[in-house]
């Protein structure tokens, strides 16, 4: 609720300088949740209405990405445990590379993150501050909040429209960065242009849940 009245005048203008960023999983095979099929009443299991599984689900890729009002940044697999150091990595090589791509400096954008213990760590803290980027203070268990979450469903629904699942974690990997690259400006446009319908609705539902 503090978040949404301290950004209730803000107009579009004002969103568009937001750079948005998050992390998301992304599973070789299957979904995280149940999957359903329609079956004619007579119907058998057969290949088309059961999707084979593997032990330990494949493996899966884990992605840190960033948009904006000009299209999506510089994504990266990340590899290993993400931690303080590695966070601190990808501000100064995927995030910044995503400014330059942009023609965009540090004074230019607001930078968002979660409250992850990693994004709040000293070392961000100071690579932000020693590098002029201003980081939008950002209210706790709110993803209906940061549109770049549909991002991710957008980014994962392409994944999903290929006929025959990855064979190896590496094809996966490409198929992220084919698709993820393919993303047009209109659909970072259209999220960020939500910004203002998100906030009125948090004011509406008075802080509680909202269609987001």
């Amino acid at each position: 609720m503090d978040f949404a009245e301290s950004h209730k005048e803000w107009t579009l203008e004002d969103w568009k300088r937001v750079i948005w960023s998050d992390e998301t999983k992304i599973n070789r095979l299957g979904s995280d949740g149940r999957k359903w099929v329609w079956k004619e009443v007579e119907e058998q299991l057969n290949d088309r209405v059961v999707e084979g599984t593997v032990k330990f689900g494949g493996g899966n890729v884990m992605v840190w990405g960033c948009m904006g009002w000009d299209g999506v940044g510089y994504a990266t697999r990340i590899e290993g445990k993400m931690d303080a150091d590695l966070y601190v990595s990808i501000m100064e090589d995927e995030l910044q590379e995503s400014l330059h791509y942009y023609d965009k400096t540090p004074t230019d954008i607001i930078f968002q993150q979660d409250n992850d213990p990693k994004h709040t760590s000293r070392k961000a803290q100071n690579w932000f501050k020693d590098n002029g980027i201003s980081v939008m203070k950002w209210p706790a268990q709110s993803p209906d909040l940061n549109p770049i979450e549909h991002l991710w469903y957008h980014l994962k629904k392409k994944l999903n429209d290929y006929e025959n699942p990855p064979h190896s974690l590496h094809e996966l990997w490409e198929r992220v960065e084919r698709e993820w690259n393919a993303i047009d400006k209109s659909v970072c446009q259209g999220l960020i242009e939500s910004m203002p319908r998100r906030v009125a609705a948090v004011l509406k539902a008075k802080g509680g849940y909202t269609k987001y």
